[in-house]
């Protein structure tokens, strides 16, 4: 081997700098354990919060101090190895950034008939469409009839838009102006969510915007208040200033609207009394919809005659108001002041007059949550006259008498309309509402004339978190529209730390049967193989830490199937290096041919896994990535380690004579004399294959496959009980509360995974905690006695039962899900097609490999869709299901090419032998290696998959079962229907350049 010097240099260099980057990993866990040792200290487990606020004061105390090597905790903690979710605990979601209202912002939110028509079928449009919601628009747009002009001075030819829209411009003219505006609002929220986000105090945060669809990642390893999280990524931060219309100007028309809903309500009552009972009931409907859809206690007597005021209720919350309410009120008060006929009650000068609620707060006489009307004094545009826009900073403070505060500092322009302001209303003695989105945080009245400066503040009754969130949000900037979470998954600690515990326990399992195996079958040589694997998995979490890649546990499973190929590598090299020594040649000459021969194969076996891996990358998300991106660094390092660290061990061993067999005394003459005729068995191959594929494709249309929420929308709940539980039983009492839900058994029998579609087409953090207080009130007899709500969500690392895990998929997303995962599949076995072509100039092949490739994808899908209903774990068609499907196409294309490659040989070896003859040997003199590998990497799957994580085990059961049928298919399938497409014409695969044809 030439530059054996340069190479070894790079192996201990290479070497050095992975422990250099794995050391911060190290440091910062060892300082975590000791501030979770001093917090165990000072406070048991029933004090989880004091607990938390000990452990981080340690690590605020320790942040700068040494650690090893001039390395702090600080430093190392922003330069560790990157835990995932799985494996960490923590928050990831998806935003859906509203494109509609970015549109109806840059229209000035216009009235225009055919563009809000077009905003409408665009919303339709996208529920089956792969478009963006702009494209869908423009399509929209120009479906309506007659001729309708984007630069329409009703649509976007406005104040905002001036210079860059004309009024004479066509509608192909104005639609990459739109285009680029709408981008330019995207980049403006992902700014906006990254600076709130680099406040939150979340260590390593991950946000990336997703194509131009308006989605945004965002991922939060080790969050636990979920609650806080949302509400700080879907605030949008609508910071507006109104004045307060006066209680004398208003009380009037309160009084009035009461006494006319009296007769509007006791009207409709005597009508629906003296009809049907079918009557009655379209009736009742109609007084629904004069409330605007709510619901309405039909049993209301004429004597309840004040509608509002019966139901103000006798406490007065902080910010008083017009009066205070109960929260559950809300609604039907808000349909009342709705109505036309109440509306038209006001006083022509308070028109456009607009009511809002203060901040909820909780009563204890009352023992519910009330909140305050306030009048707001409104105009036709609905514009402040002071916006969040000219707020420059917020700083979390303290009122006077000591309650927790925001202040705001605004720029010169906001400054002197806030100096107008003030002095208006202490001039006229009226109010000024601080509203952030909708919200009444708080009313003041100005006392000591115009305040000056620019200075405002904002109370209520926050937390210090609350208030310094808040400052946060309103030094970003609001949010241009609004954001929805349309993928969300929630993983405790608790999970997170048994993950890594099994995932640990599984690898070292694995690495040590794999380890004795090699030794066990190649004697020296395999311990040398051993050695270049341990220095394979340095440099895989080397790289992964230095490029601040993420570890997941599918990532995990990627690092397990890694150490299987790389054994593949070294397999074929000794299996080379046997095949030479038994030939006659020197030893010398059979270690460079061996690993010269091997060489082909090894680069074939490796780009065709590598290419379904940098599929996998391009279209999975999250965890899929991470198990991509581990494979792909496995690839590469594999490649080094097998091809030159191996070489340089063996070399150094044998440059003074030393023998090394590659065998030892009971593998010398294994699979040696082996003469299988595999081509005279293909037929009963066929039969085999034949009724292995009737009866998946049968179960396939009959039985279906379980699809998970990825593919179909909805939430799932992994909840954890402190005693064993009946999963039917539970969900019974789940589809009560939910009309359908599905509980299966997950991992051990006091663990559920639980899956329900409820309300999955609405979005909001009120409808996600809706539906949680439903899922806790429908398992609440069977949790832990006296467990509360905000005990069963919440996330502790102590935490034994409750809520461990939260995902949840809109159907929007699903079925871009579902598309994303259909094209990967296609394209990856198009790419292999491809290749394969390229590299060995046959379409027989090719033609081979993928039918190989589609008879193992199908069986694997028949056996899922035939045991998916008693199996006991989790076989959900998935996104993992899909990473499974493609490293099941990978490895068979593994063994596959092997085979082909030697085949390619043997026909320019052996000229005068006959098709069938060269087949059969290739195959035999490949079966070692093929039994070989498939044996140590089932061997590593089987260990991650009875001894690790419960959510990766359908991953694996899938990757399982294609490696056995994949081994089958290679030697039965793949290569049977090779020979069946030349055996009559024959075919040339000899080495020799081709003339041309062309002089």
């Amino acid at each position: 081997m030439q530059n054996k010097g340069l190479i070894t240099v790079f192996a201990i260099l290479f070497g050095l700098v992975s422990l250099y980057q794995l050391s911060f990993t190290f440091i910062s866990n060892k300082v975590e354990d000791n501030a979770k040792a001093f917090a165990t200290g000072k406070f048991d487990a029933t004090q989880p919060a004091e607990r938390a606020a000990a452990e981080a004061q340690y690590l605020d105390s320790v942040a700068t101090q040494t650690q090893f090597l001039g390395i702090d905790y600080k430093t190392a903690k922003e330069k560790e190895l990157n835990k995932g979710l799985d494996l960490k605990g923590g928050i990831n979601v998806i935003l859906q950034v509203s494109v509609k209202d970015i549109l109806k912002g840059l229209a000035n939110n216009t009235k225009h008939p055919g563009f809000n028509q077009a905003l409408a079928d665009a919303t339709e449009l996208q529920k089956n469409s792969q478009n963006t919601y702009l494209e869908s628009f423009f399509e929209a747009f120009e479906a309506l009839p007659g001729e309708n002009r984007l630069a329409s001075a009703d649509i976007f030819f406005n104040k905002g838009l001036e210079g860059q829209i004309e009024s004479d411009m066509t509608n192909d003219q104005v639609k990459p102006i739109i285009s680029r505006k709408i981008d330019e609002s995207i980049a403006s929220a992902f700014e906006v969510l990254r600076k709130r986000i680099d406040k939150f105090g979340v260590t390593q945060p991950n946000l990336q915007r997703l194509g131009n669809s308006g989605r945004i990642l965002v991922e939060l390893p080790g969050a636990k208040d979920v609650e806080r999280v949302k509400k700080l990524l879907q605030s949008t931060a609508q910071l507006e200033f109104w004045e307060v219309v006066k209680e004398e100007e208003i009380s009037s028309f309160i009084l009035s609207a009461d006494t006319k809903l009296k007769d509007l309500l006791v009207s409709k009552k005597d009508t629906t009394s003296i009809v049907t009972d079918s009557t009655q009931t379209t009736e009742g409907s109609e007084i629904e919809d004069l409330l605007g859809g709510e619901k309405v206690d039909e049993t209301v007597t004429p004597e309840d005659a004040n509608p509002i005021l019966s139901k103000v209720v006798p406490a007065r919350a902080s910010n008083p108001g017009l009066a205070s309410f109960s929260v559950k009120d809300t609604a039907v008060i808000n349909s009342y002041l709705r109505m036309p006929e109440i509306r038209s009650m006001l006083p022509v000068e308070l028109r456009n007059t607009k009511f809002l609620w203060s901040i909820p707060e909780f009563n204890n006489d009352l023992g519910e949550e009330i909140t305050s009307l306030y009048a707001i004094k409104g105009n036709k545009d609905n514009v402040p006259q002071l916006s969040g826009g000219v707020i420059v900073d917020a700083q979390q403070s303290y009122t006077q008498v000591g309650r927790v505060s925001v202040t705001m500092q605004m720029n010169g322009t906001g400054a002197k309309i806030w100096e107008d302001m003030t002095e208006y209303a202490y001039q006229n003695g009226t109010q000024i509402a601080v509203v952030l989105d909708n919200i009444v945080y708080s009313a003041p009245g100005v006392s000591n004339g115009k305040i000056s400066g620019g200075r405002s503040e904002i109370t209520g009754d926050y937390t210090i978190t609350e208030a310094q969130d808040l400052a946060n949000v309103l030094r970003a900037g609001k949010l241009p529209a609004s954001a929805d979470i349309i993928q969300a998954e929630v993983v405790g600690p608790t999970l997170g730390h048994e993950a890594i515990s099994s995932g640990i326990l599984s690898f070292v399992i694995a690495l040590v049967i794999v380890l004795l195996w090699m030794i066990f079958y190649y004697g020296k040589a395999g311990a040398f193989a051993d050695v270049a694997l341990a220095v394979n998995i340095l440099f895989i979490f080397g790289i992964l830490a230095g490029l601040g890649a993420v570890l997941t546990l599918p990532g995990i499973a990627g690092i397990v199937l890694t150490i299987g190929m790389s054994v593949d590598a070294n397999v074929l090299i000794f299996e080379r290096i046997r095949e030479e020594l038994d030939k006659g040649k020197s030893q010398r000459d059979a270690i460079n041919d061996g690993f010269s021969n091997a060489l082909s194969s090894i680069l074939d076996a490796n780009i065709t896994t590598g290419l379904t891996g940098l599929i996998l990358l391009v279209f999975g998300t999250g965890p899929i990535q991470g198990f991509a991106t581990t494979l792909l660094i496995g690839i590469c390092t594999s490649l080094f380690t097998a091809i030159f660290v191996t070489r340089l061990f063996i070399d150094s061993y044998t440059k003074n004579g030393k023998s090394l067999t590659c065998s030892t005394a009971i593998t010398k003459n294994l699979f040696k004399n082996v003469n299988i005729k595999f081509l005279q068995k293909r037929k009963v191959a066929y039969i085999i294959s034949g009724i292995l594929l009737t009866i998946s494709l049968g179960s396939l249309f009959t039985n279906g496959l379980n699809q998970g929420i990825d593919f179909v929308g909805g939430r799932t709940y992994t909840v954890r009980f402190d005693k064993d539980v009946n999963a039917l039983d539970i969900q019974n009492d789940l589809i009560a509360a939910y009309g359908s839900a599905e509980a299966k058994t997950y991992g051990g029998n006091n663990q559920l995974k639980i899956s329900t579609k409820y309300k999955i087409d609405e979005t909001g953090s009120e409808v996600d905690r809706e539906v949680e207080e439903k899922l806790y009130e429908a398992l609440k007899p069977n949790l832990p006695s006296g467990m509360s709500f905000e005990q069963f969500v919440g996330d502790d690392d102590a935490k034994i039962a409750g809520r461990m895990e939260y995902y949840k998929v809109s159907p929007t997303i699903a079925d871009d899900i579902k598309k994303s995962s259909f094209w990967a599949v296609l394209g990856s076995l198009v790419v292999v097609f491809l290749y394969i072509l390229l590299r060995f100039r046959r379409w027989q092949f090719s033609l081979g490999a993928v039918v190989a490739v589609f008879h193992d994808v199908l069986i694997v899908l028949g056996i899922f869709s035939l045991t998916y209903k008693f199996m006991p774990f989790n076989m959900e068609i998935d996104q993992s299901f899909i990473a499974a499907i493609l490293t099941v196409i990978g490895y068979s294309l593994n063994d596959t090419v092997v085979v082909f490659d030697r085949i390619r040989e043997y026909f320019n070896e052996h000229g005068t032998w006959k098709m069938p003859k060269i087949i059969n040997g290739a195959l035999n003199s490949t079966l070692s290696r093929t039994l070989n590998t498939s044996f140590t990497t089932l061997i590593v799957l089987l260990c991650m998959f009875l001894l690790g994580a419960e959510s990766i085990r359908g991953l694996l059961f899938a990757i399982i079962v294609g490696i056995i049928v994949g081994t089958y298919s290679s030697l039965f399938i793949a290569t049977p229907i090779f020979y069946d497409t030349v055996k009559k014409k024959g075919i040339d695969l000899s080495d020799k350049k081709e003339e041309s044809e062309v002089e």
